[in-house]
């Protein structure tokens, strides 16, 4: 298991090997995790990963137990 790396800045584009991305606009990516990525919160892997650097963001339920990780400008959000 790979982690994603994300000290200062995420980006979604050196890991687009192994992430899926679902849907995107100007500040937020949705993206699904095919390679077993792990997460850099808990080190288990991800089913789904939320980027946004938008400052405030409201969430629905997951449905799945989350991890949230902060970067310099980002909001990374991780469904397990």
């Amino acid at each position: 298991m790979e982690p994603l790396e994300v000290d200062g800045h995420f980006d979604y584009h050196d890991y687009r090997h192994g992430l899926k991305l679902l849907k995107e606009d100007r500040e937020t990516s949705h993206l699904a995790n095919r390679d077993d990525f792990a997460c850099p919160a808990c080190g288990e892997v991800f089913e789904k990963l939320f980027v946004s650097e938008r400052r405030e963001n409201t969430f629905g339920d997951p449905g799945n137990p989350f991890c949230v990780v902060r970067t310099d400008d980002q909001i990374l959000l991780l469904t397990h």
